[in-house]
């Protein structure tokens, strides 16, 4: 394990540490700190590095700042059991297919689709001010429970696959599609995002190529920078995460043009 972080010098060490802070503050808030974390990783690790190597390194990071923005939230918003429940199980279960199928999928194959569904998402949400302000659930019963069930089942598979900005899917589809407002939907899909990480994490780890020292090293940054924005996100409720969710969707949705467009060149 100390062989891996050789082969980093001190002031990539230093910088991945600061970014892995930053990606967790972001994912307590909104989501959406794959786009801080996950580059930096690709960056910093040799160009050799299995792809499972740098996503699975990645989720260490991602599930300990998630576990910890979890507690926080659940601390002082209580999980709707009929929506966690079926969220988290389906999510846990399309993040392992995921991430089994990840190595079968060109990932440049994606980043256009993602892209796309980025623009309609921040324009959605743009266009539609009031949206999620208010917490006011439309379903009830079976029809509540499908819908978050397909939402956990359907944003897993891409977290297993790709992940960055699953936060921010997880959000956005609860508050689209369940009515919930920002805040809400927040407590929940870190919830769901946490079962994702540890699902992903699981299949990345039985193949044999996390950087397990490293991860364990951004893991404590990102829990730091979890803690401090679920804090803040509390305080100042859905209009904020609402703006946060606006400005990181913005950034990530410039990220995977510049990448298109690469590419395409």
């Amino acid at each position: 394990m100390l062989a891996e972080l050789t082969q980093l010098s001190a002031l990539t060490l230093v910088l991945l540490v600061g970014a892995a802070f930053v990606a967790g503050w972001v994912d307590a808030v909104v989501g959406g700190g794959g786009l801080i974390q996950l580059p930096a990783l690709l960056t910093a690790m040799p160009a050799d590095a299995p792809s499972g190597a740098v996503l699975g390194t990645n989720k260490i990071a991602s599930a300990a700042g998630t576990a910890v923005s979890s507690w926080t939230y659940v601390r002082r918003i209580t999980p709707v059991a009929a929506t966690a429940l079926p969220l988290v199980v389906c999510a846990l279960g399309g993040s392992a297919a995921g991430a089994a199928m990840a190595s079968l999928i060109p990932k440049p194959a994606l980043t256009p689709i993602v892209l796309v569904a980025l623009v309609a998402v921040g324009a959605y949400t743009l266009l539609r001010p009031s949206m999620g302000i208010e917490h006011s659930p439309r379903h009830r019963g079976r029809s509540h429970v499908l819908r978050a069930g397909g939402i956990g089942a359907g944003v897993g598979v891409y977290d297993g696959i790709l992940g960055p900005g699953t936060g921010s899917f997880f959000i956005i589809a609860m508050v689209a599609l369940l009515g919930y407002g920002f805040l809400e939907a927040s407590v929940h899909a870190k919830l769901a995002n946490l079962t994702t990480n540890i699902g992903a994490l699981a299949v990345f780890g039985l193949q044999g190529h996390v950087w397990w020292l490293l991860g364990a090293v951004l893991a404590l940054a990102n829990l730091a920078g979890g803690f401090l924005g679920a804090r803040l996100a509390l305080r100042l409720g859905s209009r904020f995460v609402r703006v946060v969710f606006l400005v990181v969707t913005g950034a990530l949705t410039l990220r995977l043009a510049a990448d298109t467009a690469q590419m395409l060149l």
